[in-house]
C-alpha cells in the first residue's frame, strides 16, 4: 500500500505542478499515469510542438515544458504509478480514499486529484476503405517526432488548430513540401493560424485544397499517393510520402465513469467558485478533465486550478490547522530531505 498526503491520476502538465504547489505547503504527491512517461498529452502526442500561451515563455516545445515541470517538482519527491491505470476508487471510514490501478497497486491518501486531462483517448479516424492497410505506413495520425517527416511531401487533412499548427510547421521547414485539405473554407482555428495558411499559399510555401477532402490511398507496400475529392468536380490525385489526417482526438473517461462523480458532457462536474472539487468531497478534478461554467481548457488554466485545489486539500489534511500563505519570492523552495 502506498501511502502519500495527495494521490493525483494523471501526471500531465496540470497534475506535475500540482506537487510543486502541494510541495510548498509540505504536502507530499504520489502520480498514477497509464502512460509509462511523465507529461501526458504532452510527451506521448506532441513533445516537439511549440506552444505559445504559458506565461513567461514566448513559445516553449511541448517536451520541454514537461522537462521544466518535472525539474520544478523534484526538489518534493514525488512518487510515480506509469504504465497502469486508475481503475477503482473507495473511500474509507476515516475518510481516505483507497485508488487501486487495473495492475492491482492499491495507493491510500485523504485527498485524490483527478488530473486525467481529456481521459484516455484515440484519434478521429475518416472512413476509407483501405486506410488499415496504410497506418504507419504513410499515414500517421499524429506528429510525434517532427524529424521524420523532414525532406519529405506531407499533405494534412483538417481545419482544426492542430491542423494548421503542424501545417505551418511544415511549411516553415524549406526541405519540406507540404499541403492542407480541408472540406470546408472556414476554418476553426485561431484566427492568425487561418492568415498564415493563407499567406505561405501565396507564396507557394504549401498547397491549400478546400471545399474538398480525401477519399483515396494508394501505394504498394507503403503510401505513395492521395486522392482528393473537390466540390467542384475535378478529383486529383497527389503524390505524397505521409498523410496526416489531423481530426482530433475522441476523449474517453474509461473507470472515471464508474466512480460516482457527477459527469457532463464527458467531463467530471466541479466547484469552481471555491476549489474545485467534486461532488464527493475530498476528491478533487483539475485541468481539462473538469467543467463549469466558463471552463476554458488552457494548460495556465489548469495551473490556476491546481493551486486552488492545493490549498483546499491542506484544510482536509490538517484541520486543525492554519496555513498562512507566503511568497517563495520570501520564503524560497524548501524541498523535503
Amino acid at each position: 500500500m502506498i501511502r502519500t498526503d495527495i494521490i493525483i491520476i494523471g501526471a500531465g502538465p496540470v497534475g506535475l505542478f500540482a506537487v510543486f504547489e502541494a510541495g510548498l505547503m509540505k504536502l507530499r504527491c504520489h502520480l498514477i499515469d497509464v502512460i509509462a512517461n511523465p507529461g501526458g498529452q504532452l510527451s506521448e502526442i506532441y513533445p516537439k510542438k511549440p506552444i505559445y500561451d504559458i506565461p513567461g515563455y514566448p513559445t516553449v516545445l511541448a517536451g520541454e515544458l514537461v522537462d521544466n515541470l518535472m525539474e520544478q517538482a523534484k526538489p518534493f519527491k514525488p512518487g510515480f504509478t506509469l504504465g497502469e491505470r486508475a481503475e477503482k476508487i473507495k473511500k474509507q471510514k476515516d475518510g481516505c480514499f483507497i485508488v487501486t490501478t487495473r495492475e492491482g497497486t492499491e495507493h491510500i491518501a485523504p485527498v485524490v486529484m483527478i488530473a486525467g486531462g481529456l481521459g484516455s483517448f484515440e484519434p478521429r479516424k475518416p472512413i476509407i476503405q483501405n486506410l488499415t492497410q496504410f497506418e504507419r505506413k504513410g499515414v500517421e495520425f499524429i506528429v510525434k517526432e517532427p524529424d521524420l517527416f523532414m525532406g519529405k511531401k506531407v499533405f494534412i487533412s483538417g481545419g482544426g488548430d492542430s491542423a494548421l499548427d503542424w501545417a505551418i510547421f511544415f511549411a516553415n521547414q524549406s526541405n519540406t513540401s507540404v499541403g492542407l485539405v480541408h472540406r470546408s473554407e472556414s476554418f476553426r482555428a485561431h484566427k492568425d493560424s487561418v492568415e498564415k495558411i493563407y499567406k505561405f499559399k501565396n507564396e507557394g510555401k504549401l498547397e491549400l485544397y478546400t471545399n474538398a477532402e480525401v477519399v483515396g490511398l494508394k501505394g504498394k507496400k507503403v503510401l505513395s499517393e492521395i486522392e482528393i475529392e473537390q466540390k467542384n468536380g475535378n478529383n486529383k490525385i497527389v503524390k505524397v510520402d505521409f498523410w496526416l489526417p489531423l481530426f482530433g482526438l475522441s476523449p474517453k473517461l474509461g473507470p472515471i465513469v464508474d466512480w460516482d462523480l457527477e459527469i457532463e458532457k464527458n467531463a467530471i462536474k466541479v466547484d469552481n467558485t471555491i476549489d474545485y472539487q467534486t461532488n464527493i468531497p475530498g476528491i478533487f478534478a483539475i485541468g481539462d478533465i473538469n467543467t463549469y461554467p466558463g471552463k476554458l481548457k488552457l494548460i495556465l488554466c489548469g495551473f490556476h486550478e491546481a493551486t486552488l485545489a492545493v490549498q483546499a486539500a491542506y484544510k482536509i489534511i490538517n484541520p486543525e490547522k492554519k496555513f498562512t500563505l507566503k511568497y517563495t519570492t520570501v520564503q524560497g523552495i524548501q524541498g523535503f530531505d
